[in-house]
């Protein structure tokens, strides 16, 4: 009998633990959200101008010719004269509501169209980032502006070149 008592005991124990409930695993909950945005689309709407420049002789340098991105035109160098219509650049951005836009453009290599070995840099001045105020085909326009800087040297001709902007989320 004393045989059937340990027997007895480890059946109890074994019954037990089949009953006992089994520990739970932990779990958590998570968010998921996917933030879904319209492409970008830039579309050119104006040429930067900045009108015709005349430079005065004598040896002189750093005279900066400029608009800003709002427009704002600076001639007031004495050892240059402007005249004729100037503007910014213009792209109009359409994309999603409420989104912000990264803006990107570099300086432009302005090239003699008469001597090719003959350059300017014009300095690009634009925002940085923009905000999309509608998601519709309206967009918003960004304006570009820059500045370039002459001396008595600067060969006469006209000097073009091209932006490279670039905008994303």
């Amino acid at each position: 009998m004393a045989g059937m008592g340990s027997w007895l005991a480890v059946a109890l124990c074994a019954a037990m633990l089949a009953a006992a409930p089994a520990d739970a695993a932990p779990s958590q909950s998570a968010t998921v959200k996917a933030n879904v945005v319209k492409p970008l689309v830039l579309t050119w709407v104006q040429d930067l101008s900045l009108g015709t420049i005349a430079l005065k002789p004598g040896s002189w340098s750093n005279a900066t010719v400029s608009i800003s991105r709002t427009g704002v035109f600076t001639c007031a160098n004495p050892n240059v004269t402007c005249s004729g219509a100037v503007t910014v650049a213009r792209y109009r951005v359409v994309g999603s509501n409420n989104q912000a836009v990264r803006i990107s453009a570099p300086n432009v290599t302005l090239v003699n169209q008469s001597d090719s070995s003959k350059q300017l840099t014009l300095t690009v001045d634009r925002p940085a980032t923009i905000t999309m105020p509608n998601s519709g085909q309206q967009g918003v326009v960004l304006s570009l502006g820059g500045s370039i800087n002459l001396s008595s040297t600067t060969a006469d001709g006209v000097y073009a070149g091209t932006f490279n902007v670039t905008v994303d989320y």
